[in-house]
């Protein structure tokens, strides 16, 4: 008979879950390989310190495990060759340096290449230049050293797609002309999707508090009406809401209260708990799961590794469109959420091999 303690409850689907450290530089590192059966497991690094250290960190491990899975449904979804899996690098970002992103570049290629990372938060394009040194199988790259460069600007392309395809299945109609949407979180996607929502038509109120991202709004997007807080994003009677900012905003309580007809962002893991997807089905607003919306970024990046044909990602990404339409349609014949209906469509690839 076998048990199964708290710690491997999480574990399930998952192939390898693989734990680096290296004494001279302190790197400590978590690798979640989620699936393989597409093709070698694609997903980003996040560098973070998590509030249990010094100990063994349970958030991060958690962490890996859940983003992991979630790039495996990402991945089936956007019709990539690749596996899901996502790595931890547990350190505080401002003390990151070159022989810590070397050991942890040496500590990924152990893995021969099941695993190819990106840059996921804490981590940027010039950190995978720094540990392509000593990682082959490392992608978003600068384009000064074979990159395709910043993948906001796909993952801003996906999710005006998926909101027009909504649009679609709400309104009859794919365009956001005269709709109101609300973007929390005007930073390398939400400021793009602004400048593109205002192309569309749409009348976009956003809210960011950082100045930097403000300035960018005021520049290249000065139709945009900027509000001094989330509260005022929603107060303004809203058609789409768009989360663009960090995880955990559509909790219950605004899921009670919101007024918009739509929930479609870049954000990562936008429901504060799973059972949110079916408080917001109950009140008859769309949402679209973020590992369907957001994937511009992983196209871009696994592009990379196939030759760096922008083009050729751009019009994968355009199916995106295609994608949400199908999901919403599957959600609407089967009477299940969006989110159950995105997670079966990914889990059929898989299990179809492709």
């Amino acid at each position: 008979m076998s048990t199964k303690t708290d710690v491997f409850a999480p574990f399930e689907g998952h192939e390898q879950v693989v734990l680096g450290y290296d004494e001279a530089t302190g790197m400590r590192a978590i690798v979640a390989i989620h699936s393989t059966e597409l093709g070698p497991a694609l997903g980003g690094t996040r560098m973070s310190a998590y509030a249990d250290q010094p100990e063994p960190s349970m958030a991060a491990y958690q962490d890996a495990l859940r983003l992991a899975r979630a790039m495996s449904l990402k991945n089936a979804l956007a019709g990539l060759p690749h596996g899901g899996g996502k790595a931890v690098l547990i350190a505080d970002p401002q003390t990151k340096n070159v022989e810590l992103l070397h050991a942890y570049g040496r500590f990924l290629a152990t893995l021969g290449g099941r695993y190819v990372t990106a840059s996921d938060l804490g981590m940027s394009v010039a950190d995978m230049d720094v540990i392509a040194e000593t990682c082959p199988w490392t992608t978003g790259r600068s384009p000064e050293n074979g990159g395709v460069g910043d993948s906001g600007i796909l993952t801003a392309v996906g999710v005006l797609r998926a909101m027009q395809a909504a649009a679609a299945h709400v309104w009859g109609d794919p365009t956001l002309d005269r709709r109101r949407v609300g973007i929390v979180g005007a930073g390398k996607v939400g400021g793009r999707l602004a400048t593109h929502l205002i192309e569309d038509g749409a009348e976009v109120i956003v809210f960011d508090p950082s100045p930097t991202a403000r300035a960018w709004l005021a520049e290249h997007a000065p139709a945009a009406r900027l509000v001094d807080s989330l509260a005022d994003v929603l107060a303004s009677d809203l058609d789409v809401l768009s989360p663009n900012a960090v995880g955990g905003l559509l909790t219950a309580e605004l899921a009670g209260v919101l007024q918009a007809a739509i929930v479609c962002g870049g954000a990562n893991n936008q429901l504060a708990r799973p059972e949110v997807a079916d408080q917001l089905a109950a009140r008859a607003i769309v949402y679209t799961p973020d590992f369907m919306v957001n994937c511009g970024g992983v196209i871009q990046v696994a592009e990379e590794l196939q030759g760096g044909d922008l083009d050729r990602a751009r019009a994968a990404v355009e199916r995106v469109f295609a994608t949400t339409e199908t999901v919403l349609r599957r959600a609407a014949e089967e009477g299940v959420t969006p989110q159950v209906a995105a997670e079966r469509q990914a889990l059929d690839r898989i299990a179809g091999g492709g």
